[in-house]
């Protein structure tokens, strides 16, 4: 992988990890596209995963150190309740890394899953911001704006979207939607939420001596942690921004389009 894959494939990572549109999806279409082996594949992933969590870290560093703040004064809190949600979410996604990963791992190599599951995405979105939300006979009110049932059906959501193509933030925020939680809170929850899944796999996987057999030179690791990094910021902000006031249905649109194309391509 020379430096301009990197760039581009790091900018891809960047903006799609936020969007509503499968950064999984889009890095293997583009690896496809640059002609990438999958091999130099694993080790920029985990690269630009970690430029991408950095970039939540940041948008969400208010939000972050006050729930450590709370977390660390030891007594059942708002920051204590949210924390806690977030791990209850985690269990999902938790029993597919310990007991699915090489299964998962496998579905990368094919540009059909990936087709079929931006489909399916596409499906996710439309009907979430057609019906997300409606049906409810009376506003519940719960602690932190998301109640435990709703943090662990937005972790199963999570656990699937580790299929390539199927969005981890527009399952996530969809899912979120669908189960009546409110546009300004599962935006924020469903970015938290990723945080430790990510860094725990690439803490896995850096052990596990998958980073120091790369044969990635470092100045294409560099060049793409800094376009995730950057193009992740812009990213972010404008996703929160979308989900509390614009339609997903655009998105839908996009992810049926990619979708079908890539479809037609693997079965040309």
């Amino acid at each position: 992988m020379d430096w301009l894959q990197a760039l581009i494939l790091g900018l891809v990572q960047g903006l799609t990890e936020f969007l509503p549109v499968s950064s999984s999806g889009h890095l293997a279409i583009g690896r496809e596209i640059l002609g990438v082996e999958a091999a130099e594949d694993l080790v920029f992933e985990i690269t630009v995963h970690v430029a991408t969590v950095l970039a939540t870290i940041i948008v969400f560093r208010r939000q972050i150190w006050k729930l450590l703040c709370g977390l660390f004064k030891f007594k059942y809190n708002d920051e204590t309740d949210y924390i806690l949600k977030i791990c209850v979410s985690m269990i999902p996604v938790f029993i597919v890394g310990m007991f699915f990963k090489d299964k998962v791992e496998s579905m990368f190599s094919s540009l059909l899953v990936v087709g079929l599951a931006l489909v399916v995405t596409a499906m996710l979105l439309l009907f979430s911001d057609l019906y997300g939300g409606r049906g409810r006979v009376a506003e519940v009110k719960r602690r932190n704006g998301i109640g435990w049932w709703q943090a662990f059906v937005i972790g199963l959501g999570q656990a699937f979207a580790v299929i390539p193509g199927l969005s981890r933030s527009g399952t996530t925020i969809s899912t979120g939607l669908l189960c009546g939680v409110k546009r300004e809170d599962v935006a924020q929850f469903s970015f938290l939420m990723v945080l430790i899944p990510i860094l725990g796999e690439a803490f896995l996987d850096l052990v596990g001596g998958d980073v120091a057999s790369s044969s990635v030179g470092s100045f294409p690791l560099l060049v793409g942690f800094l376009a995730a990094f950057v193009s992740g910021l812009f990213a972010c902000k404008v996703m929160i921004a979308l989900v509390k006031k614009a339609k997903l249905r655009w998105f839908a649109l996009y992810c049926a389009l990619v979708g079908l194309a890539v479809i037609i391509f693997t079965m040309r």
